[in-house]
């Protein structure tokens, strides 16, 4: 099986290097927008059609009314056509499921527009002797504080804040274990609750956000008295950029070690939720929350990861979840802040949370409603406080709960 991985690397370029670099985000930036200037008046007169044919004659326009788009790396102009078709792909596939807001494509500003990349391994960048070298760039010192594995396909050079990264694609050939399914868990995310596993077990997510709150508030005051356009702006900026990455960072080294640790907890299939984000968002007093939440990132770490080691993770419809009995089936009425759930059919009180955990696997299985994967009525073995997984070494959730 192929199995598509990313490295990042923290790169080191000169002041020289830096400049070229900046040069070419702009550019970039600027190809975008131009194409996308130009796809919009096809896109109108051409009864709202747009192709790669028209991007490819675009392009070609573009380069004879100014030739400076040619320091653009020809494999990087072909990146930027596929970015802008993609944007529209996503818009009209927003428009066929009805979304009201479908969020036709953008101008990007250069603050949006954060990276190039060299789809294709052809010669255009190559590492040796801790060093990477980049067409028309230059060479520089790149920290590869890992092995790289298998064949490179792509590299994109990102800036982040003041910092620069290289990020490498590759394709892998590894073997898939055999997995017999006989510990079957579901998964239920939430904010009260990161998430509640169906044995009984919840995880709450430290709050990385609410924790640097007086950090980005003490940035955005200073970004908001500085002029526009001056260095010092712009030096805040960075500042407040390198506030966001910092708790990005710690958002995905604890989600990584979570969906590790589940995955090596002797589990062998996983059932979660198919959320709608899009539409959850829409409320507004939990909108900040639920992003902060990332449970989409969390389920693509989980599924990458619990494939490679031969196990699968299966989505379910969330429609009634917390409200559906786990025993009898019984569907109540559950308003967010009852956190209880109380069968008014067969008696039933269970958390919440841990209720529509033990719902979920039952929809993993194939048109058995009624059936749980572990036998019917199945009650969970044990509720693990946050506390208890932190004092309890021996729980195999209790190295992702301290991290």
């Amino acid at each position: 099986m192929e199995l598509t991985k990313a490295y990042k690397f923290r790169i080191y370029p000169d002041t020289i290097r830096q400049e070229e670099i900046d040069k070419r985000l702009i550019l970039a930036q600027r190809f975008y927008n131009r194409l996308l200037e130009k796809s919009i008046r096809s896109y109108k007169n051409d009864n709202h059609k747009v192709s790669m044919a028209q991007f490819n004659r675009f392009v070609k326009e573009i380069i004879q009314e100014d030739k400076k788009y040619l320091k653009l790396y020809s494999q990087t102009r072909c990146e930027i056509e596929f970015r802008l078709m993609k944007a529209y792909q996503n818009f009209f596939r927003r428009i066929k499921e009805g979304n009201r807001k479908a969020g036709f494509p953008r101008f990007k500003s250069k603050d949006r527009y954060k990276s190039i990349t060299y789809p294709q391994d052809n010669g255009s960048f190559s590492i040796r002797k801790g060093r990477l070298r980049i067409s028309r760039i230059g060479t520089m010192p790149i920290d590869l504080h890992r092995k790289i594995e298998g064949t490179i396909k792509t590299l994109a050079i990102k800036r982040e804040g003041k910092n620069y990264y290289a990020i490498f694609t590759t394709i892998n050939n590894i073997r898939i274990p055999e997995v017999e399914n006989t510990n079957p868990v579901g998964i239920d995310l939430g904010l009260d609750s990161f998430i509640a596993i169906s044995d009984g077990t919840k995880i709450e997510k430290p709050k990385f956000m609410q924790q640097n709150r007086k950090r980005i508030s003490h940035w955005q005051r200073v970004v908001a008295r500085r002029n526009k356009g001056s260095k010092r702006r712009e030096k805040a900026k960075a500042d407040l950029q390198k506030t966001y990455e910092h708790i990005t960072n710690q958002s995905d080294d604890y989600l990584h070690k979570l969906s590790d640790t589940l995955v090596n907890s002797g589990y062998t299939s996983f059932a979660v939720e198919d959320l709608r984000i899009q539409n959850m968002v829409k409320n507004h007093r939990l909108a900040g929350s639920i992003q902060n939440a990332s449970w989409n990132r969390f389920v693509q770490y989980l599924s990458y990861k619990a494939e490679s080691a031969g196990m699968k993770v299966m989505k379910v419809d969330a429609r009634n979840t917390s409200k559906e009995c786990s025993n009898c089936g019984n569907i109540r009425e559950m308003p967010l802040s009852v956190r209880e759930y109380n069968c008014d059919k067969c008696g039933l009180q269970l958390d919440r949370d841990i209720n529509a955990s033990i719902n979920i696997p039952k929809r993993a299985t194939l048109g058995q409603r009624e059936s749980h994967a572990r036998g019917e009525n199945v009650r969970p073995q044990q509720e693990a406080t946050l506390e208890e997984l932190r004092t309890d070494k021996t729980h195999p959730l209790h190295d992702a709960v301290i991290a």
